[in-house]
């Protein structure tokens, strides 16, 4: 449909930050010092961030658009306001606040024939995963469903190492990740995606939850998905 939607100028841009907090929608965001529209359905044209522009970035233009979603909005706006919750107070559970760790892989450990745990960040759930940690600049993201873990013995060293680890299962979960994951990907430096799911058709959620999202983020990040049969093989 033809309807009146922000456009933002980057070379105008000076990444003040002034109309990602005007936004009542949570529209805008930054990236890589840059005002960013996250998705036209989440934008009302109405223009409250116009005037908080102080170098005149933001006009409102006519085009092909996705209608305005007020669902989708309101979704978005309690996904923010979960994960302020938890990054100001930790929710109330120390589980889900934010760590970085370093794991040690000398020849203390290494001699002992002791597998060495090559997770780096908490928490690991999608659910409760952080927008914006630090930990994410830079990453090569893993979304993998839960029972992956249990099924390939070498889950660890093949696919957790050197990635930011992130796991759900939609059908326990029953959610739709992909606007949790958009939303990770839209607002960091994200390398490259690699999807590992089961055989199973319920899986299927989670892939197809990853897919939308980088496709939902407008970035061009590379991705691949990997499926694990129940008795634990590699299928693709």
């Amino acid at each position: 449909m033809i309807r009146k939607i922000i456009n933002i100028d980057e070379e105008k841009c000076t990444g003040c930050g002034l109309c990602a907090n005007a936004c009542h929608e949570n529209a805008i965001v930054m990236v890589d010092g840059k005002a960013k529209l996250v998705k036209d359905d989440f934008c009302d044209g109405f223009g409250d961030c116009l005037p908080s522009c102080p170098s005149g970035a933001i006009t409102i233009t006519e085009r092909e658009a996705a209608a305005y979603d007020e669902k989708a909005v309101e979704m978005r706006k309690h996904i923010l306001a979960q994960q302020e919750k938890i990054q100001n107070h930790g929710d109330g559970c120390p589980g889900s606040r934010l760590r970085m760790m370093e794991q040690r892989e000398d020849s203390a450990f290494v001699s002992s024939m002791t597998p060495v745990s090559q997770l780096r960040t908490w928490p690991v759930q999608i659910k409760l995963a952080p927008l914006n940690a630090p930990y994410f600049n830079g990453a090569k993201l893993l979304i993998a469903a839960d029972c992956t873990a249990y099924a390939y013995a070498n889950f660890h060293q093949e696919f957790i190492k050197g990635k930011v680890t992130l796991v759900g299962c939609p059908k326990l979960d029953s959610v739709d990740y992909s606007e949790k994951l958009t939303e990770i990907l839209v607002n960091n430096d994200i390398q490259s995606v690699t999807i590992v799911r089961m055989e199973v058709p319920c899986c299927g959620g989670l892939e197809m939850a990853a897919k939308k999202a980088l496709q939902n983020s407008g970035k061009c990040i590379p991705w691949q998905v990997v499926t694990i049969s129940i008795d634990g093989k590699i299928l693709d």
